[in-house]
């Protein structure tokens, strides 16, 4: 028994935009979004294509998107890449999915909350544990929410997600490793089919149910992935070799200048020695090892100083003044 990825579009909407099975999206729903809880009692699975009713608005394609208990609005979105300015993508689905409620003439006591509910296979927020993340408006300082908060942002990142099969307990846990893992599974393992809801998705997702155009329709999609993620690697590869071998290459120059520079004052040690010893005789190798320690600069006042050295002690007494 082989099962398809859920986190493909096609697999995601066949899944959980069924006609036939609303009872998976109620369940899933209200594992991600109230921790398990029976919130949603009931649903209706609308068409999660929201084209712009303004001239220049984009065009909104959503996975799956329902009317749930208390007249809210749940836009859901499965995300396998990470890409540019997703984020914002986020954000202006749900803001658009909320202005749009609204007809010519109609009054704002007609809008209803929105939430969107995004699950990524890849970690968005580096600085928490956290695997559900929730955003509503709060407040900054005394952090209460915005009064009758219409929009909500709900994050579910697999990655986070350790847990194995023996270890599940809760319903999130449990749908949250039917995301991740179903295409590793080979039976339904007793764990999830106790789970009326996951048992008929697997059923779904059995590759064995699915057409002939559909299992091509699922291959093509997962081996686009594969491709798009192997692309993103190809590029991580090359940034990190040509930044290796940048690196390689201004080491080199910047050894090559250092080892120019510490030559320059080699020269000019040997040279201020050699003078030194002509005018005050020959000095103690603690006082070389102090001349030796001076800087560029310092080697060129010294250099004019010694014209007026008499003896051992002016030497002594301008490196002590030298620091």
């Amino acid at each position: 028994m082989r099962f398809i990825s859920p986190k493909t579009d096609f697999a995601f909407k066949k899944i959980f935009a069924s006609s036939e099975h609303p009872e998976i999206l109620i369940s899933f729903l209200n594992a991600m979004l109230y921790n398990g809880e029976p919130t949603i009692q009931e649903l209706e699975i609308i068409d999660p294509y929201s084209a712009g009713s303004v001239t220049g608005l984009k065009d909104t394609y959503l996975d799956v998107k329902a009317k749930i208990t208390g007249n809210k609005t749940v836009i859901v979105e499965m995300q396998v890449l990470n890409v540019a300015a997703f984020e914002k993508r986020v954000v202006y689905n749900a803001a658009k999915t909320y202005s749009t409620q609204l007809k010519a003439g109609e009054g704002y006591l007609k809008l209803n909350p929105v939430i969107a509910l995004t699950i990524t296979d890849f970690i968005l927020f580096e600085n928490t544990e956290k695997l559900i993340s929730n955003f509503e408006f709060t407040e900054t300082e005394e952090k209460f929410v915005y009064p009758n908060c219409e929009l909500k942002l709900v994050f579910v990142e697999l990655p986070k997600f350790k847990k194995e099969l023996n270890e599940l307990e809760t319903l999130p846990e449990k749908w949250i490793y039917f995301m991740k893992n179903a295409p590793s599974l080979e039976a339904v393992p007793d764990t999830l089919g106790s789970i009326e809801e996951i048992n008929t998705a697997l059923g779904i997702a059995n590759r064995a149910n699915l057409t002939l155009d559909e299992l091509n329709d699922v291959d093509k999609r997962e081996m686009f992935i594969q491709d798009q993620i192997g692309s993103v690697m190809k590029g991580i590869e090359i940034g990190l070799q040509q930044g290796i071998e940048q690196g390689i290459q201004q080491g080199i120059e910047q050894g090559i200048e250092q080892g120019i520079e510490r030559g320059k004052i080699e020269g000019e040690i040997g040279l201020i020695m050699r003078q030194i010893v002509r005018r005050v005789g020959d000095v103690t190798l603690q006082v070389q090892t102090r001349i030796q320690g001076l800087s560029g600069e310092q080697l060129d006042d010294l250099g004019e100083a010694l014209l007026d050295f008499r003896s051992k002690e002016d030497l002594i007494a301008w490196l002590d003044s030298a620091g």
